[in-house]
Formats: C-alpha cells, structure tokens, sequence
C-alpha cells in the first residue's frame, strides 16, 4: 500500500505506475482516493477545533460555577451539549471516510522498482542470467509421474478418491527424497545466517489482506467455515504477520527468517498438460525464506535472496536461470520480482521452481510493522521473501536432471547423509 502522502503529492506517478501495470481501470481511483482523503482531513480539522473548542468551554464552565455564576455556566453547558451531537457526526464521517480511503489505497498498486521491464505478462519476462550448463541426454527422458512410478513413489488415484485432483501420496524412496530435500535445505539456509521457524499454518483475515491483495486471496487461500482463519500458501504470510503491529529496533535489523509449512492453494484456472502430475497441485510442502530490514538494505538482501535458491540448486547438480518479472506480472504489493526456474531436460525448456519478491514498505503498512531508530525517528520497515525450495514440484528438477540411462537416479552427494547414505534410487 503506498503512503497517502506521497499519492497526494504524486497523483501523475501514480497514475503512471498504474498504466505500467497495464491495470487502466484503476486510473479513476487515484482522483477518488485524493478527493475523500481531502474530505476525511476536513472532516477532521473541524472535529479537531471543536475538540479544542469544547475543552476550553468546559474549563470556562468550571470557573463560572467557582463565581457562582450558574445561569451564564448552565448556557455555556447547552452549547457545549449541542456541539457535543455535532463532534459525534464529524467523528462518524471521518471513520467512514477514512475506512473507504484505506480500502481503495489497498487497490491501488505498489510502485514499482524503475529496473522492472514493462510488459503485460510474464510471457515478456526478460532473462537476466544462467547458472549451469542444460543438458539433454542421449536417452529419453520420461514424464516425472512415469518416474516416480517406476519406483512405486506416488499414487495419484488413490489421492484421486481421498481428496481429489490435485492431491497425492508420496512412497518408498520419492517420499524420503522429498523429506530430505526439505531437511538439506532447512540446513542450507541455518548455515547461511537464518533463524529457522516452524510457523502457524492458519492466519487470520487481517494477516491475509497484509500480505497480499483482494485478487491474490480469492484466487489462492482456503477459508476455514465458520471461524476467521485461512489456511496459508505459503509459510511467508505467516511468517511475515508475526510481527504485525510491532515496533522493532533498528538495530535489531535485519530479521532473517526461513521456515518450513505445508503450503495450501486453491490454483484456480485451467492448466496445460505439463502441470499435471505433482507440478500445479492444491498441497505441498516449502522451505520459505523472509527478511524484515531497512529500507536502504532491501536491494542489496534481494539479491541475496534469490541467491541462496540458485546456490541450492547448483549444489544438487541442476541448472538453473533468473527472469525478472515484468510489470504486468508483479502482483499489486511487489516493488520488484526475480523467478528462479530450473532446466527440464525432457522439455527441454525452463520451468519455475521459485520466485524472490521484494514489497518495499507495502506489507509493513498495511501491518504496522515499524522500526524505530536510534535518533528517535521512527519508520516502517521493508519485508522480501523468497522460496528456498518447494517439493514435490522441486523433485520433477531433481529427477529428470539426476536420471541415469538404466533408469536409477543419481543422488547427489551433499544430499546423501539425508537419505541414509544412498548414492542411488534403483
């Protein structure tokens, strides 16, 4: 959510934001939002003097009963009454007005970072860089649910009549691959500074619109009827709400968290026949990294961020590239977005396996989250997150780049103290 001051004073670069987001429908809310916000500061300057007003009456009142002066004090009690009714209408027309400018401030796009390309969708993400060299093997290379079944290690139709589509069972050996994938990378990120957290996995309704937009929410999140909570997407709003309506010290900055959750998505729309299998699914498991900092550091820990995934992946042999999100991909909140896809030697092709966002102030707004300096001054802090990996769609990446010709998968060796040893999944 952008600060109303800067919208009041910057309404051209809003609007222009806007456009670059290729999101024109929302150019009118920017004249709404400055005219009721006008409305709501009168509104408030008028309750404001009659506050004041009224104080010094009652104080007048005070001392015209001391004169034993009743009648003059019982006129001036009257008015006092009578302004009384007008200051209760004033507050009620500042709470509506107000209420309406944060609920259209919450519609209006972040701005964004001036290195985003412009584009309309991520089909105009522009590729910034490659880590590994792609290979496609000799042999070929089978769909990754043929892979895992090769090796008794899912079975989707019995998850099929349990839960739906959607839903799996991982077995055997994928299962504690998956396992170890997500304890390798728990470590990784220990060994890389961060506090590891398990978080809740529901959130509350104020947590969810803190984190992520109106459309995000109804596209993605799982109301639990009758009580207000959601299940989460991902461990980052949860993670990211633990410190809603916090003050921090500045030099307790940064805060540099990674966690594990199951994640929960809705995942509405259609999907094409490369996401079936384990690839779009309604549940599946992360290992998520955030960072709550200074303004001044959220550039240089977003580089950091999708760094550590690139670092994870290399040093489990599968290559891997960086896109910068275009404009019209940016969800409402990001300032700036870098995907981290891996390479599927059976497509032939990248695919993404994990997104670094950076959300500015946009989230510690909405929350609260406020930092306060030595000097005294305070301000609201800038929260990044980033996925360190997320199984099972992880394990396509793992398995078609770890495949050997006879059939068995390679596991590589920083990996093996989490799978008991094993150099290979015969």
């Amino acid at each position: 959510m952008i600060d109303i001051k800067f919208l009041r004073e910057n309404p051209d670069v809003v609007k222009k934001n806007i456009q670059n987001k290729f999101q024109d429908s929302k150019l009118p809310l920017v004249d709404e939002v400055i005219e009721l916000d006008k409305q709501s500061r009168e509104a408030k300057g008028k309750a404001d003097s009659l506050r004041a007003n009224r104080n010094k009456l009652s104080k007048q009142i005070g001392a015209l009963y001391a004169q034993g002066k009743r009648d003059e004090a019982e006129k001036l009690k009257a008015e006092v009454s009578a302004q009384g009714e007008e200051l209760e209408a004033l507050e009620a027309q500042e709470d509506r007005l107000s209420k309406k400018v944060t609920e259209i401030m919450m519609q209006i796009p972040n701005i964004i970072d001036p290195s985003v390309p412009i584009g309309k969708d991520d089909s105009e993400n522009v590729e910034v860089e490659r880590f590994g060299e792609p290979v496609v093997p000799e042999f070929e290379v089978p769909y990754h649910t043929e892979i895992m079944e090769k090796f008794d290690g899912i079975d989707l139709d019995s998850a099929r009549k349990v839960a739906g589509n959607g839903f799996y069972y991982l077995m055997g050996d994928i299962a504690r691959l998956h396992s170890a994938v997500i304890a390798y990378a728990r470590d990784f990120m220990i060994n890389r500074g961060f506090t590891y957290c398990v978080p809740p996995f529901m959130i509350r309704s104020n947590v969810v619109t803190g984190v992520m937009s109106f459309a995000e929410m109804d596209a993605m999140m799982y109301k639990i009827e009758g009580e207000d909570l959601y299940l989460i997407g991902t461990s980052e709003h949860s993670m990211i709400g633990k410190f809603i309506d916090t003050m921090i010290r500045e030099q307790e900055l940064p805060k540099t968290l990674t966690s594990y959750s199951p994640c929960f998505r809705k995942e509405k729309g259609a999907h094409g026949i490369e996401e079936r299998g384990v690839y779009r699914i309604h549940q599946f498991e992360k290992q998520e990294m955030i960072v709550v900092c200074k303004p001044e550091d959220s550039k240089m820990w977003f580089d950091k961020l999708w760094q550590n995934t690139v670092d994870l992946f290399r040093s489990l042999d599968i290559p891997v590239r960086t896109l910068e999100c275009c404009s019209g991909d940016l969800a409402d909140l990001k300032v700036r977005s870098i995907d981290v896809e891996a390479w599927s030697p059976r497509q032939k092709k990248y695919f993404e396996v994990g997104s670094c966002s950076n959300l500015g102030d946009a989230q510690a707004r909405r929350l609260k989250i406020r930092v306060k300096a030595e000097d005294g001054s305070k301000y609201f802090a800038h929260t990044l997150n980033n996925t360190v990996v997320a199984p099972p769609r992880m394990l396509i990446a793992f398995l078609e780049n770890n495949l050997q010709a006879d059939g068995s998968v390679r596991i590589p060796e920083v990996l093996r103290p989490y799978m008991g040893g094993q150099e290979l999944i015969k």
